[in-house]
C-alpha cells in the first residue's frame, strides 16, 4: 500500500513538474516574441528621420519659401511641422532648439538688434535672396518724393504710417525714422496692424487715388499691383537686405541631411512675387504654389538634395 502510495505522489509530482516547465517555456517564447517584436518596431523607426519644426511668420513674404522647403523634406522622408508665431518667437524657439529653421530672416541690417542678441546661439544656413528693399513707400501719383516733403503735408495723409505687427524689424526701424526726424512733432503717428490689414487699407487708398504713406518690402504682391516709390532720405534707416535660412548652432549634427539639403536653397524675389501675386488675386494655395514650384524647377530640386 505505501508502494502504491508512493508511486501516485510521484506521478503527480512529475505531472506538476512538467506543466511547470511547459509554462515557464511557453513564458520565455512569448518574451522571445515580445523581444523580436521590439526590436524589429525600433530597427523599422531607425529609418525614420525624425520631426522637422519651422517658425513662419504672418508675412506674406515667408510662406512660399517655408512651404517648399517642407515639401522638399517631406519628400527625402522627414516629418515637417510648421508653427505660426510671431517673429520673437521663431528666434526664441530656434535658441531653444524647439524650431528647426526659420526662411525669412533680413539681415545684416533690418533684424541687427536681434542678431546681436541671437548670434552666439544661431547660424545662417543660406541666403535665400539677395537685396531685398524696404522701408517708407507712397503711391507714384503723390507730389512727395522724400521724408522732408512728407513732414510739411501731415494732414494730407491723416497723420498715419501704417506699418505691420509690432515685433518686426521693419517697425523698430519706422520708430527709429519717426523719432529721428521728429515726425510725431510733425503731426505724423505710426499705425501698427496685421500685414493682411494694412495692405486693405493701403489698396482701398491707392484705388481711390488718396495720398497713403506705409511701410512695405520686396518680395510682396503690392508691388506687382500698384505703382510705387520707395521715399527718399531714409537710408540712414533702411537699407537693403540679405534673406537669409536660420537654424541653431549644432542643427548640422542633430539634422545633418537637411541642413545640407537647405544650405543649397535660393530662390529669386521675382518668383516670390509672382507666388504671392497668385494667392492673393486667385486663392491659389501656398501648398499647391510650392508643389508648382518643385515641379518646374525639379532639375533645381535635384540638386539641392544631391541627386
Amino acid at each position: 500500500m505505501k508502494k502504491f502510495l508512493f508511486a501516485i505522489i510521484t506521478v503527480v509530482l512529475l505531472t506538476l513538474v512538467a506543466c511547470g516547465n511547459e509554462e515557464n517555456n511557453t513564458t520565455e517564447n512569448e518574451n522571445t516574441d515580445n523581444t523580436t517584436t521590439d526590436e524589429q518596431t525600433n530597427n523599422e523607426g531607425s529609418d525614420e528621420k525624425g520631426t522637422l519644426v519651422f517658425g513662419q511668420t504672418p508675412w506674406s513674404s515667408t510662406a512660399p519659401p517655408t512651404q517648399i522647403a517642407k515639401q522638399i523634406l517631406e519628400e527625402q522622408g522627414y516629418e515637417v511641422e510648421v508653427q505660426h508665431v510671431s517673429q520673437p518667437m521663431i528666434w526664441e524657439g530656434m535658441k531653444n532648439e524647439e524650431i528647426d529653421f526659420f526662411m525669412d530672416a533680413w539681415l545684416p541690417y533690418t533684424e541687427a538688434p536681434r542678431w546681436e542678441e541671437f548670434q552666439d546661439d544661431l547660424v545662417k544656413v543660406a541666403t535665400s535672396y539677395e537685396n531685398a528693399n524696404l522701408g517708407w513707400v507712397v503711391p507714384s501719383y503723390v507730389e512727395e518724393n522724400s521724408i522732408e516733403d512728407l513732414k510739411a503735408n501731415a494732414d494730407k495723409y491723416d497723420g498715419e504710417v501704417i506699418t505691420i505687427s509690432e515685433g518686426a524689424g521693419i517697425v523698430e526701424l519706422s520708430k527709429e525714422l519717426m523719432e529721428g526726424e521728429k515726425l510725431e512733432d510733425q503731426g505724423f503717428e505710426l499705425k501698427p496692424s496685421s500685414e493682411g490689414a494694412m495692405i486693405s487699407v493701403v489698396q482701398g487708398k491707392i484705388d481711390n487715388q488718396d495720398p497713403v504713406v506705409f511701410t512695405a518690402w520686396r518680395p510682396h504682391s503690392i508691388f506687382a499691383r500698384n505703382d510705387l516709390k520707395f521715399l527718399e532720405g531714409q537710408d540712414d534707416y533702411f537699407q537693403a537686405d540679405n534673406v537669409y535660412v536660420l537654424s541653431y548652432k549644432g542643427i548640422e549634427e542633430t539634422h545633418p541631411e537637411a541642413y545640407e539639403i537647405l544650405s543649397n536653397w535660393s530662390i529669386s524675389i521675382a518668383e516670390l512675387e509672382a507666388m504671392i501675386s497668385e494667392n492673393e488675386d486667385n486663392g491659389t494655395s501656398f501648398e499647391d504654389l510650392a508643389a508648382e514650384w518643385i515641379e518646374n524647377n525639379r532639375d533645381k530640386v535635384d540638386e539641392m538634395i544631391g541627386e
